[in-house]
């Protein structure tokens, strides 16, 4: 999840001695090294996943993971494909559709190949998280964007509670121009009012003072500081806040509409892969209920499929939305990119 604190500056490689088991590596011609480009929180921060999958990979396989954290994401790698370079790296782990869409709107030429189908396990994951139509991101874990709110000053259960008068100046959201979640949330009212409605309501919560931070951690730090009772966040904070405190009147969840704005983050491997069938084995054990498992609860999001090996605590405090809502591919694809732009030009200018 891409909300945890980041420790370290971007731009990091971690990488360990090769495992000694297993059956990948050397043996089909690669060099025995899965290089993965990621986000920051994957290999940094506190108790991440990707240490975690780096250790249980090599002990099981003859290769070696390798993690890069590219300072632009997978801008990086457009640009460098653009350039006609090496992308020096196997697969991208924390693609989103949106980014799947850029990388399709700007490159002629596939950035990264097919493996729907030829994954063991891939046909565990969740149909409803599938979001690549051509089955070369294959998702991993899943986010739903909801509100965290503080129950002895609000009780938000509609969109229409966003813009009440007693409501005023009670939530803060975040920049849909470079947010995950604040995206999602201008999605989701997209999704609510419809293309041609969405910036009224925008308009409304503008005229409630809603708060536009620039990150999501600029928007919970402010929540938690308690500069307003309402934040734009995950349906997974009580796992997070349950592990601080035994009071969660300040993290409760509210899904509007009891709906929850679903963001499946996936994995898809690089068509010039230096060794593609290590990194197979590597979104192979990625898919594994043990691994599963430790991304959902490392990560705090939610697997991608339905066997992973999840703890009580996981159970307990992680809420699904009654109404899981989001956009396919084939509707934000020409669309994204003006949405966004309208959103900005009315609300942060």
């Amino acid at each position: 999840m891409r909300r945890r604190a980041f420790l370290a500056s971007a731009g990091a490689t971690i990488a360990a001695t090769a495992g000694c088991l297993g059956d990948s590596g050397g043996g089909n011609g690669g060099d025995g090294v899965v290089t993965v480009a990621t986000y920051e929180s994957m290999v940094d921060g506190s108790d991440p996943a990707g240490p975690w999958l780096k250790d249980a990979f090599e002990s099981e396989h003859d290769a070696e993971v390798e993690f890069t954290v590219p300072d632009s994401g997978v801008n990086q790698y457009i640009q460098r494909a653009r350039e006609g370079a090496d992308v020096e790296a196997d697969c991208y782990v924390g693609l989103n559709v949106d980014e799947l869409i850029r990388v399709d709107d700007e490159l002629d030429d596939p950035l990264f190949d097919t493996l729907d189908g030829d994954l063991e396990g891939s046909d565990r994951i969740l149909d409803e998280l599938r979001f690549d139509p051509d089955g070369r991101v294959l998702p991993y874990d899943t986010g739903y964007i909801s509100l965290v709110y503080d129950e002895s000053e609000v009780e938000p259960q509609t969109f229409a509670d966003l813009t009440a008068e007693e409501n005023r100046g009670d939530l803060i959201a975040q920049n849909a121009q470079n947010s995950d979640p604040g995206r999602a949330f201008l999605l989701w009212t997209i999704k609510e009012f419809g293309p041609d409605g969405y910036l009224d309501y925008w308009q409304d919560l503008e005229d409630n003072d809603v708060r536009i931070l620039g990150s999501w951690n600029d928007a919970y730090n402010a929540y938690t500081a308690g500069e307003a009772p309402m934040v734009v966040s995950y349906s997974t904070d009580q796992v997070f806040a349950s592990q601080e405190t035994d009071d969660l009147t300040r993290h409760q969840v509210g899904f509007l509409n009891d709906q929850g704005y679903a963001n499946p983050e996936g994995m898809a491997r690089f068509a010039d892969a230096g060794d593609p069938e290590a990194t197979a084995d590597f979104m192979e054990f990625v898919l594994t209920p043990e691994a599963q498992g430790e991304i959902a609860m490392r990560n705090v999001q939610f697997p991608a499929v339905d066997d992973a090996e999840l703890d009580d605590e996981f159970e307990q405090y992680a809420h699904v939305p009654p109404e899981p809502v989001t956009f396919t591919y084939e509707e934000l694809a020409g669309n994204l990119d003006g949405w966004v732009e309208d959103w900005a030009r009315q609300v942060v200018q």
